[in-house]
């Protein structure tokens, strides 16, 4: 359903201090997939590792998808010291930027190429903590702006992926143009550097206040009635009530329905996304190269190309967003397909840079208002975490199979053609849920009259 906001509405409801805080700490939950993705796979492809062996070790991603089994405790665990000092969701993404700290600084001192076992241990660690920081950081983003605020939700949604690209591709940046002259251990002594910086901001954003505990109380309540054991009354709603709240609001068709579109809708882009930077390397270009056209004017072009994409968003609706940014999405994989057919030119990888940062904002901006609007106010950390989980699992299980996928093949070409015409199952299950959506939003309006009046 459209916005009822007039243009300027729109572009003044962003002045929201708000949304500089969503930036601020996606910044955090961009820059680890630098420290164990891209800057890893250049260096592991500087160290002379083949093409399987950089996709398999891309499997440490696979904690991603798993992160909603102990999402329950980010909702429901306070932290000794720390929560009473910066609060429940501030206090977790301290903690987890700390141990990303620790792992970066000790895999600084690594070398891949004669101990990739030790590497893969620390970039694992890494991956653990970062999938726990970003149940925190989507949980706090969530508390911040709660799906009653639906206008808002593709703004927070653009704030957080352009924090995320942001933390992901200037520090990119910084890497590639300096791996040839300082070393790949140089950099990551400097990434360590920027994650000092990013536990600054942590500090400096303000905690959302919620009805979270209020609402996890009356759960508690409710189970009480069943069982006289705390413990029992604990578990349960810390485990069982986030999952049966998500089936009960949706009901179970409906509810299957979304999470298998969710895991479907990005896998395309995830086999893209992991053998990029190999395929940058192979057909010629420099590192200079690609930190230059990948990270800095992807950086630039995705930040420009997602405020769009959410200004689109809010005027006329996320589903529909989704699925223009889904088909885009698809059709931006053939430009890499051309480059393997071209070589390495620059004024095509320049434009296919730009084509996949326009297509990748624009259907992500849809997509996390899409994870938003599905999720609970009692247990946003736990509900958006087996949404987004879902999608990483695609992202990370799968797609560490596209380096074997490359072998078999021996075709770049038909590689990234076999990626763009993965998502369109996930568009058929999309157009099959639009009235679903079209009915909850007719929902939300009713309520929100009937509480005016």
């Amino acid at each position: 359903m459209s916005s009822t906001l007039s243009w300027k509405e729109t572009f003044s409801s962003y002045l929201d201090k708000r949304l500089l805080w969503v930036f601020m700490l996606a910044c955090s939950s961009g820059f680890p997939w630098v420290l164990i993705g891209s800057n890893m796979s250049g260096w592991l492809k500087d160290a002379g590792l083949t093409r399987t062996a950089i996709g398999y070790f891309g499997s440490v991603f696979t904690v991603y998808a798993f992160n909603f089994l102990w999402a329950p405790l980010v909702d429901r665990v306070k932290l000794p010291i720390l929560y009473s000092l910066i609060g429940q969701r501030r206090s977790w993404i301290f903690l987890c930027q700390t141990f990303i700290l620790v792992f970066t600084l000790f895999i600084a001192g690594t070398n891949p190429a004669t101990n990739i076992a030790l590497t893969s241990i620390l970039a694992l660690g890494i991956a653990i903590s970062s999938a726990t920081q970003d149940i925190a950081i989507d949980a706090f983003r969530i508390d911040t702006f709660p799906r009653t605020e639906k206008s808002k939700l593709p703004q927070a949604s653009a704030m957080a992926v352009v924090g995320w690209w942001t933390g992901y591709s200037l520090p990119g940046y910084v890497a590639f143009i300096n791996a040839d002259s300082i070393g790949w251990n140089g950099v990551y002594y400097g990434m360590a550097i920027i994650i000092a910086l990013l536990m600054v901001f942590t500090l400096l954003v303000g905690e959302p206040s919620t009805e979270r505990e209020f609402l996890q109380q009356k759960a508690e309540d409710k189970y009480n009635q069943v069982t006289q054991s705390r413990i029992a009354t604990w578990i349960s709603v810390t485990v069982i009530e986030p999952f049966w709240d998500f089936f009960k609001r949706n009901g179970v068709k409906v509810a299957l329905t979304i999470l298998l579109f969710i895991f479907l809708f990005k896998i395309g882009e995830a086999f893209l996304g992991r053998m990029s930077i190999v395929f940058y390397k192979e057909i010629g270009f420099s590192n200079e190269q690609i930190g230059q056209y990948s990270k800095l004017i992807g950086w630039g072009a995705t930040i420009f190309f997602t405020l769009l994409g959410s200004v689109f968003n809010v005027k006329f609706g996320i589903v529909r967003g989704l699925m223009i940014g889904g088909i885009a999405m698809a059709g931006s994989n053939l430009m890499f397909a051309w480059i393997a057919e071209v070589g390495p030119n620059e004024h095509l990888f320049l434009a296919t840079i730009l084509v996949d940062n326009f297509t990748t904002a624009f259907s992500t901006v849809a997509f996390v208002s899409f994870l938003t609007l599905l999720t609970g106010s009692a247990f946003s950390a736990t509900q958006y975490a087996l949404l987004a989980s879902l999608g990483n699992l695609g992202r990370t299980t799968l797609a560490s199979f596209s380096g074997e996928l490359v072998d078999l093949l021996n075709d770049w070409s038909t590689f990234f053609i076999i990626t763009a015409l993965m998502v369109i199952p996930s568009l058929i299950m999309l157009y099959s849920l639009r009235h679903f959506f079209d009915n909850v939003s007719d929902k939300h309006h009713a309520n929100k009259r009937n509480k005016q009046k």
